[in-house]
């Protein structure tokens, strides 16, 4: 392993935070100056913008031929985004939970999650496969703008404020924003470049699949702006934006960043068996249990979090033993299936039906 290889990951990973950052403040302003709602922007530029690292590099890791990369930086984002980011924001302060997001955009998460399987279940995504995910972001960010024109007012202001919708535009604002906007992606592709490049030199140096390095380093990586931007909606008070922007990643990430991905690899991704075995399944039941979660007062309470840190911790203990030391990787896989995961599963049967008790009428 050289020193390079981390040279390569840091760079990538600082890259594609800055060049993030860069495009959404672009994008969003220059779609003010057209005069799209603030709303509709955050909705849709906002959201697209903390996903724009995992489209990056699994993108680039299509064209590349590395299709377990692309494949482990989706599925291992979408579980680092449930358990480990909104984990470590509940446990700065309980988050609360619009009844929306259970009604509508979580059940579309568990729904886009089910469909990705059942694409892949055949062992590849095809072209196909990816335009079929790709018309379901589509339509979804459709039913987005239909649906908010409806509740624009109240929340246009706080998108406004964000990003600084409303001051005076300055004398060549558009070029400035369109530059913005250029330098973004030519960022977020350059550290795509890096960091695929040093996530490949890393699994290679220690022995690790493609797909291990895409489920832990480029996931969490990539994930980084759904973090920031969760933890600053926490510390502002605007609690309820630290969920839906985690939920509407999750969707995007599955239907946009996989849809194109797919659409741009010259061949079928490749799906890897112990993906379709057991990473998928993780992903669809860290979907599943939001629910029981978030109805249990419409809110994610510090130990609901720390159940989430926890839960985070053992799948990446569990990735690294699989890779490393396979006897203890079935010792604890048996401890958790057995006695862990049951245990889990009863708390949240029984805090979901006292929350379902309480809102019956009487």
């Amino acid at each position: 392993m050289t020193l390079m290889t981390f040279v390569y990951l840091i760079a990538g990973l600082l890259l594609l935070v800055a060049g993030a950052e860069v495009l959404v403040r672009g994008a969003a302003k220059l779609a003010a100056q057209f005069g799209i709602p603030p709303l509709i922007i955050g909705l849709t530029v906002v959201a697209f913008g903390t996903s724009a690292p995992e489209t990056a590099v699994s993108v680039q890791a299509a064209v590349n031929g590395s299709g377990d990369l692309a494949i482990g930086n989706v599925l291992g984002s979408n579980i680092a985004n449930v358990l480990l980011i909104l984990g470590t924001t509940a446990l700065i302060a309980p988050l609360v939970v619009s009844r929306q997001l259970i009604r509508l955009d979580v059940p579309i998460m568990i729904g886009a999650s089910l469909l990705t399987l059942a694409l892949a279940w055949d062992g590849q995504l095809s072209r196909l496969d990816g335009a079929l995910l790709f018309a379901g972001v589509l339509a979804y960010t459709g039913f987005l703008i239909v649906s908010s024109r409806k509740e624009q007012s109240g929340a246009d202001d706080e998108f406004a404020k964000e990003f600084g919708l409303h001051e005076t535009p300055k004398p060549h604002a558009s070029l400035i924003n369109l530059g913005l906007l250029i330098g973004g992606l030519v960022l977020l592709v350059g550290g795509s470049n890096l960091l695929v490049e040093g996530a490949v030199g890393l699994a290679r140096a220690l022995g690790l699949s493609e797909l291990v390095i895409g489920l832990t380093v480029v996931a969490v990586g990539t994930s980084l702006p759904e973090l920031a931007t969760s933890v600053m909606a926490v510390l502002k008070g605007e609690r309820d934006i630290a969920v839906g922007n985690i939920v509407g990643s999750n969707i995007f990430n599955l239907l946009c960043v996989l849809g194109l991905a797919s659409l741009v690899s010259p061949l079928p991704i490749t799906v890897p068996a112990n993906a379709l075995a057991f990473d998928f399944p993780v992903m669809i039941a860290v979907s599943i249990a939001c629910l029981p979660i978030f109805f249990s007062g419409y809110r994610i309470n510090r130990w609901e979090g720390l159940l989430f840190l926890a839960y985070y911790a053992a799948y990446t203990l569990y990735l690294v033993l699989t890779a490393n030391a396979r006897p203890f990787a079935d010792i604890f896989a048996a401890a958790m299936l057995g006695y862990a995961l049951p245990l889990t599963a009863v708390t949240l049967l029984v805090v979901g039906a006292r929350a379902w008790h309480r809102q019956r009428p009487a």
